[in-house]
């Protein structure tokens, strides 16, 4: 049987075509599937739906054997009815204890405390990623006001209702209150290791340059073990089940046959999402 990986294709086309047992997954209900992976990349958005419509097509065959579904054309509901079900049914996840989840709390604790909160202004000069001019011109702009707000901190309501893209200069370009994952990865990322104030330079996204000021920094606090124990035994769980739907998918993939892709360490994981 051969296996390939999407990805190593010219213009991430499988070939031999994607099948489960003895039922094909053509392209064309590949790149359907491809709206609900977003990836950074077409090819690898392609793997990630193959990857996808191939486990639930394993799942679907096994709730057919089982007798938990009907071989005639079913809606989408009632198969995700049947794969719950399946999975209820055959999915085997222990129950974490409390010793357990104290290990865990202790070796994660940065997991289970009160995140860092961020007081943020911005301005966004606003370029596409795949505009090299327009970037270069958004971050000399981006220059220009920081040395003016350096000067003239009050203007930066007036710079943000000028210049700004973002919705936030209805507001003088106040974001809030953040917490971590609030905004784009890359932007985010910056912004959790920023002193208050107004930050030396513009901070780059894929919208643009951000001219940032953190007005307000709530470092986050450590909680104790008895308020976030439904958190660390959900987290348990959770890392349970994945481990568990791996095993048994892996196992059916044996059992059924899958042609033209492998499954990941990760298969099943659009299940948990």
């Amino acid at each position: 049987m051969q296996m390939i990986d999407i990805e190593q294709l010219p213009g991430g086309v499988a070939a031999p075509p994607v099948r489960v047992g003895d039922t094909p997954i053509d392209e064309a209900t590949i790149a359907l599937e491809m709206q609900y992976h977003p990836a950074e990349t077409a090819g690898a958005a392609q793997l990630q739906a193959a990857r996808a419509l191939v486990v639930r097509e394993l799942l679907r065959q096994r709730a057919n054997v089982l007798g938990l579904l009907s071989t005639d054309d079913v809606s989408e509901a009632q198969e995700d009815a049947a794969i719950a079900a399946l999975l209820e049914k055959e999915l085997e996840v222990p129950e974490p204890g409390e010793a357990d989840c104290q290990r865990f709390f202790d070796t994660h604790r940065e997991r289970f405390s009160e995140p860092v909160q961020l007081r943020v202004r911005h301005i966004l000069l606003a370029a596409a990623p795949d505009d090299s001019q327009g970037r270069d011109d958004a971050y000399q702009l981006g220059e220009k006001l920081l040395e003016q707000l350096n000067q003239i901190p009050e203007r930066f309501a007036e710079f943000a209702q000028h210049h700004s893209a973002c919705p936030s200069k209805e507001l003088d370009g106040d974001l809030g209150w953040l917490v971590s994952g609030q905004t784009v990865p890359e932007l985010d990322r910056a912004l959790q290791h920023l002193p208050e104030g107004l930050h030396e330079r513009p901070l780059a996204s894929r919208y643009g340059w951000h001219v940032v000021s953190i007005d307000e920094r709530r470092e986050g606090r450590a909680l104790p073990f008895d308020q976030v124990i439904d958190r660390v035994r959900h987290s348990l769980r959770e890392q349970a089940t994945r481990r568990a739907l791996r095993h048994y998918l892996l196992a059916l993939e044996s059992e059924i046959g899958v042609e033209g892709i492998v499954l990941d360490d990760d298969a099943g994981g659009s299940l948990m999402q």
